[in-house]
């Protein structure tokens, strides 16, 4: 902590539930004077979305001059891609996502710029059509029901939120989500109709599944006949450690289970191109595709193939997205590095927040004091740092112990990165003060 006084925690080593009153106001006040200072710099910085910098948007630059008014657009279909048509997408494209997804082509269909998009899509599709023969429209069903492993991503949530269904958190530790609890749910409740996953570096934990997790996911025995897995495979390559996670394969599992039809997969390039401006995709059975393909029929005539041919002749294939990753990499480790030691330094010796350190993916998860998240984050924007908003990753914001916050490092240079995170410790620091000594 940068102050004119040291810290009551520097001086004695002590957790702050170890101070005693004393100690504990007098850390107060120090903390409440740097707070003052810090307001007094005007600063106007922001952690609040997952963005990638500048630097990483500019390692795509090249893409944009590979192809031009003197190329030759057409793919190996033998289709102009200037014209309509090909509604899956080129085959081109459906095979490098084939290799990003590890999935048969046949099995793909490429989308638009958004992967978040093709999700809203599908849950819309089967709210009015039948997922299954003999099934109800989801519409139909009363009371239905989605589970979403908390934390998680907002928007996801948000989806089904908006569509009626009643959300149920399920707990998640280091291997994923509580299985006992979805097998138990899934397997008693007909009207429990999907779950949403994000299995590798999730959103915002930073968890990917283990294998037992996958498998008893692939094993599910559902009431529901059209239950499905939203299994949001954001970040399946995004790696900032040499020692990388890996992800068991959920549509292999599911074809040694016969539950093949259980999975959708999506995934998309926004944080590897351009966000708002690269090619989603999602994958699925014959089963599953032949729905959404009659929804997509009346949708849509076909997706913009000149951007997908572009991007297939800038990486030309699933070994040149990999490389393409490594210089993505090379931009964020130090991003995390510094909200790891900054957390380390600050938070650790203080015993006031827990934290995991991600071996990929776009953000740190820090659970901060019990009841103090949403004082943390208001803390923090009156000093002039924004942050997601405390209780976005749970189900309609309410998160129960009031202490999950998702710090988002891609986007701000690492100058401001520093400033950000000594000025978020601080808030947390102080929120944690005054809690522990209202009790």
């Amino acid at each position: 902590l940068v102050g004119s006084e040291m810290c009551i925690r520097d001086r004695f080593k002590m957790g702050y539930l170890d101070l005693s009153k004393q100690e504990l106001e007098k850390e107060y006040s120090v903390l409440s004077k740097r707070f003052e200072e810090i307001k007094g710099m005007g600063l106007n910085l922001n952690m609040a979305r997952g963005k990638p910098s500048k630097e990483q948007l500019d390692l795509s630059l090249p893409m944009l001059d590979t192809i031009n008014s003197k190329s030759d657009f057409i793919g190996e279909d033998n289709m102009d891609c200037r014209n309509y048509g090909l509604l899956n997408g080129i085959t081109e494209c459906r095979k490098l996502f084939a290799d990003i997804l590890g999935v048969d082509a046949e099995n793909v269909i490429v989308g638009g710029s958004s992967s978040l998009n093709m999700m809203f899509d599908t849950i819309s599709c089967f709210m009015t059509a039948p997922v299954v023969d003999g099934c109800k429209p989801w519409y139909e069903v009363k009371n239905r029901k989605f589970l979403c492993p908390v934390p998680g991503y907002d928007r996801h949530f948000g989806i089904t939120q908006y569509y009626g269904f009643e959300l149920i958190p399920i707990p998640m530790d280091g291997n994923g989500p509580d299985m006992d609890i979805v097998e138990k749910l899934v397997s008693e409740d007909e009207s429990v109709k999907g779950i949403w996953c994000v299995p590798k570096y999730s959103n915002p934990a930073g968890t990917t599944y283990s294998d037992e997790v996958v498998k008893r996911f692939a094993a599910l025995k559902p009431a529901a006949k059209d239950f499905r897995i939203m299994w949001d495979n954001a970040y399946c390559i995004h790696e900032i450690s040499d020692t990388p996670d890996v992800l068991l394969n959920i549509m292999d599992e599911c074809k040694k289970t016969g539950n093949e039809d259980l999975p959708i997969m999506f995934c998309s390039t926004s944080k590897i191109t351009f966000p708002g401006s690269g090619v989603a995709a999602l994958a699925a059975s014959e089963n599953n595709l032949k729905v959404l393909r009659e929804k997509y029929n009346y949708e849509i005539i076909s997706y913009d193939k000149l951007n997908m041919l572009r991007h297939v002749r800038f990486f030309k294939n699933y070994d040149g997205v990999l490389k393409h990753m490594e210089k993505h990499k090379k931009i964020l480790k130090p991003k995390f590095d510094i909200v790891l030691d900054t957390l380390d330094k600050e938070l650790e010796p203080a015993g006031i927040a827990s934290w995991k350190k991600p071996h990929g993916g776009y953000f740190v998860s820090v659970d901060v004091y019990d009841g103090t998240a949403k004082r943390t984050v208001a803390l923090c924007k009156e000093a002039g740092v924004v942050l997601t908003g405390a209780g976005a990753t749970y189900p309609l914001g309410l998160d129960p112990k009031d202490s999950n916050i998702r710090i988002a490092p891609t986007f701000p240079p690492n100058s401001e990165l520093e400033v950000a995170m000594d000025v978020f410790c601080t808030c947390a620091k102080l929120a944690a003060c005054e809690k522990i000594l209202n009790k």
